[in-house]
């Protein structure tokens, strides 16, 4: 079930709430068991949501899910503040340094990431001429909420709190969040979820993961967050060294256990945060890494790094690997054919293993196919060579099998033929190389007299 906080402090929250109202069809009753400033009174439901109206500013309303008939995830229907134009945004709670806007320091409410990177879709969906749906950092309180939550605002000044567009698609997209979980599906004890750290109070590019691809973020520690807690933990009292060391290790590991993310992606840097995390036991990632393996099941993405080697170091994954079959086998591939083929049509090459293995290894940023190649048990190896050859067949005039290997012919213009029939070198060599005949001291000269056979034997 959903639960729905419209603050009456709030302009803009209070015109959301008003559009929920009119988007849908809700009862109300009676909850005589709180007053009407803490949620009481009043109540409305609708299919898979709940609505309750609150005095208190939404910074400030701890435990806010206790009001509410056993939710699943909570949304805080609120303004936006800043000089950002009309925006429509979203972002989780919390603080990582001293608590100025409510909540407690160095804690945070427990993020719903599936259920952000929906309404991030959501409000694009719904959004009115002329605004911008966006995604910030963590920031302010509360932190106690009781079931994983977080904002979706109207921003960013009052011409936008009073607009009925704005309020209205806020209020669609947070409705369309009715039956979606607030978490990722769990994939064997893992989730597709990121902690995230790095870049401005606007955050593009862990936006760009939310909606581009199939992983979710959580609390997201920007670099003004991490300034923050940084000066907290040294104006600590009583606070040594070592002391300060365990109390912004805490602060991180909160910060993912929060977000209910075993990964962390880190931008703009920030080595030390980066080896804290891994300490932690967490894996830090780059936005590579998470387009990668965007489809591909998170255990066979597991298996095959320690198979074969992680994405940092250019393992990519085919097409098959949506869907992987439970036995598979990492085979090498013969590595002057792979070189010779690459030279002649790198995108073909590339183009092939994506569209026909499950994994291949790769260098220089993913563009060049090394191997290995990753194929389902009892996939013919055969089948690899045959593409390379087939793009050998682009430069040579023949390839065949031969034994062990590959026998590639051609023909080649051959400049000491040509010298020793007395053929200029120059403009005649260019034409007898592209395959023209020439006239030397009255003498018509066929190219095939110029050239070479030339044979290049590959083992396989």
């Amino acid at each position: 079930m959903l639960a729905i906080v419209v603050s009456r402090a709030d302009e803009a929250s209070t015109h959301i709430g008003e559009q929920l109202l009119d988007a849908a069809d809700w009862t109300e009753t009676v909850d005589d068991d709180r007053s009407d400033a803490d949620g009481g009174g009043t109540v409305y439901r609708t299919d898979g949501a709940e609505l309750r109206e609150f005095d208190g500013p939404h910074l400030e309303l701890e435990h806010a899910a206790t009001a509410f008939d056993d939710p699943e995830l909570l949304v805080f229907a609120s303004k936006h503040a800043g000089e950002t134009g009309q925006l429509l945004t979203a972002h989780h709670t919390g603080n990582f340094g001293e608590a100025e806007y409510g909540g407690e320091s160095g804690r945070f409410a427990r993020a719903a990431p599936n259920a952000h990177r929906a309404v991030l879709d959501a409000l694009a969906d719904h959004a009115p001429d002329g605004y911008d749906v966006g995604m910030e950092c963590t920031h302010h309180g509360p932190t106690e909420v009781g079931v994983p939550s977080m904002f979706v605002e109207v921003g960013s000044a009052e011409p936008q709190w009073r607009d009925p567009g704005a309020a209205r698609a806020a209020a669609r997209a947070i409705l369309d969040l009715r039956g979606v979980p607030a978490d990722a599906p769990d994939e064997g004890g893992r989730r597709r979820q990121l902690v995230g750290f790095g870049g401005g109070h606007y955050v593009p590019q862990f936006e760009r993961v939310a909606r581009e691809t199939d992983w979710a973020v959580g609390h997201i520690g920007a670099d003004w967050c991490l300034s923050d807690l940084s000066e907290w933990v040294r104006l600590a009292d009583d606070t040594s060294a070592g002391d300060i060391d365990d109390q912004y290790e805490t602060v991180l590991g909160r910060a993912v256990a929060a977000s209910g993310a075993e990964y962390a992606l880190v931008t703009g840097g920030h080595p030390d945060l980066a080896e804290t995390v891994e300490s932690l036991g967490y894996r830090v990632v780059g936005e590579r890494f998470v387009r990668e393996t965007t489809g591909v099941p998170l255990g066979f993405v597991e298996s095959v790094e320690a198979a074969v080697g992680p994405v940092d170091d250019g393992l990519r994954f085919g097409e098959a690997a949506t869907d992987p079959p439970d036995d598979w086998d990492v085979v090498t591939l013969p590595e002057e054919l792979v070189s010779e083929a690459t030279g002649i049509d790198a995108e073909r090459v590339r183009d092939w293993f994506a569209a026909n293995t499950l994994a291949f290894g790769t260098t220089q940023q993913g563009t060049v196919v090394t191997g290995p190649a990753v194929l389902a048990a009892g996939a013919e190896r055969s089948a690899v060579v045959d593409a390379l050859a087939d793009v050998l067949r682009e430069r040579y005039d023949s390839v065949e099998r031969d034994g062990d290997g590959l026998r590639a012919r051609e023909q080649r213009f051959d400049p000491e033929l040509a010298e020793t029939l007395g053929i200029p070198e120059g403009p005649k060599y260019g034409k007898l190389s592209a395959g023209r005949s020439v006239e030397v001291d009255g003498r018509e000269i066929e190219p095939e007299t110029v050239h070479s056979e030339r044979i290049r034997r590959f083992t396989l």
